[in-house]
């Protein structure tokens, strides 16, 4: 049976183009469009559509609130129409804290080039999203595990995350201590919301966590974040870890992608490396994790049963990438033991 798309903005002309998307593609049928909350929330309950584009700004209630109130009373897969601005991207996080899967930025109308990526985009998107687990997380400040002390430079931690993953990322992030080795991550991002992304991170967490720029030193009790649009790389700077950033084409249709920081991860740390593929649509990173497991590094991938959207992890359990695989609030402990019997001389 087609998916049943209902789309939410209160611009008509956003409301045509994304009625026009749907309706070009078979495995999709709209069954309405809405300008506001209210009128949405007589069309869910006549419809029950499978998947809901929704706008942040809208007159009446804004899209916030009805996504808290949709979650709360009928959790139905949600994905966000966001606008590029700095108000827009945190809006766009706060949707994801809310239950939402996912979010496209809104396209610039008028300018034809580009637009049917921008609709491939949207259709797999609201694909994906309508096959999503509905999974909205609390997360809990865990008490930071005592033990070993977490010493030396060397050790680095490498997380990777698409679909679902912001969610995932801030849960393992959030138990982390301050001594924690030094982190990557490469979160499947636009440009404009991953700076948004890092400072959110960085007033929940221990840790101090940034958006990176080119040259910045990897360092314990730091994390750093591919901006979106560009490949991060680590790289050794005599006896520092460093973040390379490029322009090059994308890898496995992703530009951050995870294979890319994973691949120069295993180069530059080997059996240092402790790395982790989360929730996310998509194979990539999987070879990656695979080549940082050849290379000694310990390796895990997040469980089925706690994924949005089990497909990057699932392509690294099945070619044998990971050494482990974990649900996801065993996945920062699990990292944190592994950075402590390294730094004991211990091999697991």
């Amino acid at each position: 049976m087609p998916i049943k798309v209902l789309v939410v903005d209160d611009s008509a002309l956003i409301r045509s183009l994304l009625s026009e998307i749907v309706r070009a593609d078979n495995e999709l049928r709209l069954v309405g469009v809405a300008p506001d909350a209210y009128v949405a929330r007589d069309l869910i309950k006549q419809h029950s559509p499978d998947v809901i584009t929704l706008d942040v700004e809208m007159p009446r209630m804004d899209g916030l609130t009805f996504l808290d109130k949709l979650m709360k009373g009928r959790p139905t897969p949600v994905v966000m129409i966001s606008s590029l601005t700095e108000r827009g991207s945190e809006a766009t996080l706060r949707a994801l804290e809310l239950g939402a899967i996912d979010f496209v930025a809104k396209p610039k109308l008028g300018i034809a080039e580009g637009m049917q990526a921008y609709a491939e985009e949207i259709r797999a998107k609201l694909k994906v999203a309508a096959r999503a687990r509905m999974i909205r997380r609390t997360p809990v400040e865990r008490p930071v595990e005592r033990g070993l002390p977490i010493v030396g430079t060397e050790k680095l931690i490498a997380i990777g995350a698409s679909t679902g993953g912001t969610e995932a990322i801030k849960e393992v992030l959030l138990g982390l201590p301050a001594d924690s080795p030094g982190v990557v991550i490469t979160q499947h991002m636009p440009a404009g919301f991953t700076r948004s992304f890092a400072a959110r991170l960085d007033k929940l967490c221990r840790i101090s966590v940034s958006e990176a720029r080119d040259g910045d030193r990897i360092l314990p009790g730091t994390a750093l974040l591919a901006p979106g649009g560009l490949h991060m790389e680590v790289a050794r700077s005599g006896a520092n870890y460093v973040a390379r950033l490029s322009e090059a084409p994308p890898v496995n249709g992703h530009r951050p992608a995870v294979d890319v920081m994973f691949n120069s991860a295993a180069r530059c740390a080997g059996r240092n490396l402790i790395a982790a593929l989360l929730t996310g649509m998509g194979k990539d990173g999987a070879r990656g994790l695979l080549e940082i497991r050849e290379a000694g590094g310990y390796t895990v991938a997040q469980d089925e049963a706690s994924c949005v959207v089990y497909g990057m992890p699932r392509e690294a359990a099945e070619i044998g990438a990971a050494e482990e695989v974990l649900p996801l609030e065993e996945i920062g402990p699990a990292l944190l033991a592994q950075a402590r019997r390294r730094g004991s001389g211990n091999r697991v």
